[in-house]
């Protein structure tokens, strides 16, 4: 198994390796990011073809680039897609013409504030075509004629979508999302998919309870083509979690499930407090990432979403800037082991029924109970927590909300106690 010092590293090296890809909702950059994740991971491959009805959506036609550029009235290539594939509003239809600059600027999107980055636009659902650059580059521009070039196209094709999943003991899944989409956006987009990617390892050399279902699918067209060719298994899901945003230096922010209730919501808050970081829970909201799909009101999943500065609440969200140098190994690693240490609870936490709830049983003749009076040790008080506790109602994360005591250091108090036959295990609620 990897150190955890080099975690955070392995985490960075996948998103430099899929940064220079152009993904859209659809393509063959899609297809080529999840054949690099699938030489790291076995991904199982969907392919979902153009015009199929999804719910309320159609599947759309699948859009490639080739090439794209605008050359000045001086023969000067002022733009070039190969140089940033943010040049090319996404699902921008193809042109080949000479326009002025009147005409032009119309189609060209910048960021005034930010002069030297280049902002990220789509056009998925609207047929029109448009550039984006730097604000200095656009003031670079003057009247003329301009050789506008879009070499992109529109097929009957396919949505794809990828899916890693793991049988635990029991068929009830923990479903963990990132979307695919973005090109060229280190943070917003291939944070969420690298971490993704490096929790397979940690799941695969750990005892599972529950099985594990980790999917990456173009935001919100793919979210719900996932979900209509899974409706019928959707019950299986009883915990829930999308990834975003993983590698900026920001704080956590947690966005609740739709009923704010949900065992993960309980679950995440208390790691986050456990961190001794400063973080954010908010309540839900029908705006942000997937989880608006996965918590929409005829699907209403377990599922929250977790991310460090949220979607546009910092400065490089969908510019150029969200780039190689924003996200850093050890925001990744943090991240990482957010949910490693979700995980973690996930597998273990249960409730215990005490065996001897009239006062407490004696527990200095089982050898559980040495200390000098006055001088109760840790794993002794926390005896005494458990025992207080266990009363079938209570698992083990509540009585570590209550007592501020570790989880683990509850999780190995109660195995001491179920040895002696003190406590007995019993159905978790879900």
């Amino acid at each position: 198994m990897m150190e955890k010092s080099e975690i955070g590293n392995e985490i960075y090296s996948l998103i430099e390796q899929l940064f220079p890809i152009c993904r859209s909702i659809t393509g063959d950059g899609v297809r080529q990011t999840l054949e690099i994740i699938s030489q790291k991971i076995p991904l199982k491959i969907y392919n979902v073809p153009t015009g199929e009805k999804v719910f309320d959506w159609n599947i759309p036609e699948e859009w490639n680039i080739k090439d794209a550029y605008i050359i000045n009235p001086k023969g000067e290539k002022i733009i070039d897609f190969n140089k940033s594939n943010l040049h090319v509003v996404s699902y921008s239809q193809p042109i080949n013409k000479q326009l002025s600059f009147e005409e032009l600027k119309n189609h060209i999107h910048t960021i005034p504030d930010k002069p030297d980055w280049i902002p990220y636009k789509t056009s998925y659902y609207k047929k029109d075509w448009g550039f984006c650059m730097t604000e200095n580059q656009y003031k670079t521009m003057e009247e003329g004629s301009y050789k506008v070039v879009i070499d992109s196209s529109f097929t009957e094709g396919n949505l794809t979508y990828g899916e890693f999943y793991l049988k635990g003991e029991i068929d009830d899944e923990v479903l963990i999302s990132t979307h695919i989409c973005h090109p060229s956006m280190c943070n917003d987009n291939l944070s969420g998919i690298a971490v993704a990617t490096q929790l397979v390892e940690f799941l695969q050399n750990e005892k599972r309870k529950y099985s594990y279902r980790i999917i990456f699918v173009p935001a919100t067209i793919g979210a719900i083509t996932w979900l209509a060719k899974n409706e019928n298994s959707l019950g299986k899901i009883k915990y829930g979690l999308v990834a975003a945003l993983l590698g900026d230096s920001g704080k956590f922010n947690y966005k609740k499930s739709r009923s704010g209730k949900a065992n993960i919501d309980k679950i995440i808050e208390y790691v986050l407090q456990s961190y001794g970081a400063e973080y954010k829970i908010h309540d839900f909201s029908p705006y942000g990432y997937d989880e608006r799909q996965y918590c929409s009101p005829g699907i209403n999943l377990p599922v929250g979403r977790l991310t460090r500065s949220q979607n546009g609440e910092y400065d490089e969200y969908h510019t150029s800037a969200d780039n190689l140098n924003f996200v850093k190994p050890q925001f990744l690693e943090e991240s990482y082991s957010v949910f490693t240490s979700a995980i973690n609870i996930i597998e273990n936490n249960c409730r215990y029924l005490n065996l001897f709830p009239k006062g407490e049983p004696q527990l200095g003749k089982r050898g559980l109970y040495n200390s000098v009076a006055g001088n109760i040790k840790e794993k002794e008080l926390a005896m005494l927590w458990i025992l207080n506790y266990s009363d079938g109602e209570n698992d083990l994360l509540d009585i570590a909300i209550k007592s501020n005591f570790n989880f683990n250091v509850l999780l190995e108090v109660a195995g001491l106690l179920e040895q002696h036959n003190l406590i007995k295990k019993i159905e978790q609620k879900k």
